[in-house]
């Protein structure tokens, strides 16, 4: 059964005025293996019931036909790099806020993720301009490069009664934990070799982005967990046995 991933954060000595600079951290690794820009950003109060009292959803870049590597200079896709869009969407902070950020990576996929409303109530994973009303397409069954959303929450430290004391100064929802533990394709088959490395390497990116994140933000502390609360190294290491 599908669970949710997370990486749970912590920072020495945290203080509210560091979280802008601790969530641009984390950004900046994501950046690193995966898109380079925000994709949306939403502020929310007390907790996640309350309604978001900033939120904005940025524009792909809009790069000239046949110059797929030029950058955008476009208003929105200058807002959507990571020191704008943190510096905008904390302008106003306080210590009972959460801040979140949605960027995208690539993970080998055999189908276009279905949309996810996460278990905090955010914004769901619009991951393509497919109609999710359509019929399946049969030649969308092979495994490929498919874009999943991944939410990056900073919390204030009264933000739904000190919730990162449990979830982490700075929280990343992975989403469905399918891409890193998938043993079955569509059919109910076993995966084959392809798929079987291809699920590799997606625990690999997944690896080196809590590498990256260790190594350079400064954290004291981290946590890989599953909403189910079963022991994740486990099935990842049972997972990479299976594959090796």
């Amino acid at each position: 059964m599908a669970d949710r991933l997370y990486l749970s954060l912590w920072f020495p000595n945290f203080r509210l005025e560091a979280l802008p600079g601790a969530l641009s951290g984390v950004l900046r690794q994501f950046a690193v293996i995966g898109n380079k820009r925000v994709a949306a950003a939403s502020a929310y109060p007390i907790n996640f019931t309350e309604p978001a009292t900033y939120q904005r959803i940025y524009v792909e870049p809009r790069n000239p036909p046949g110059d797929p590597a030029s950058i955008d200079p476009s208003p929105e896709a200058t807002d959507a790099a990571i020191e704008a869009a943190v510096t905008e969407a904390t302008e106003q902070l306080h210590d009972d806020m959460a801040y979140e950020f949605e960027m995208r990576w690539q993970l080998w996929s055999p189908e276009q993720p279905a949309p996810d409303a996460g278990r905090f109530g955010t914004l769901a994973d619009d991951d393509s301009d497919l109609d999710p009303d359509a019929e399946p397409d049969s030649s969308e069954t092979d495994w490929k490069q498919r874009p999943h959303v991944v939410r990056i929450l900073g919390f204030g430290p009264h933000f739904d009664t000190a919730g990162y004391e449990q979830n982490g100064h700075i929280l990343v929802d992975f989403g469905l934990d399918t891409p890193w533990i998938m043993d079955e394709n569509l059919s109910g088959e076993p995966l084959d070799e392809t798929a079987r490395l291809h699920i590799q390497q997606n625990i690999e990116k997944l690896l080196a982005f809590t590498l990256l994140v260790e190594k350079n933000c400064g954290i004291s502390s981290r946590l890989l967990w599953t909403e189910s609360g079963e022991p994740l190294a486990e099935k990842l290491i049972a997972r990479l046995q299976r594959v090796n």
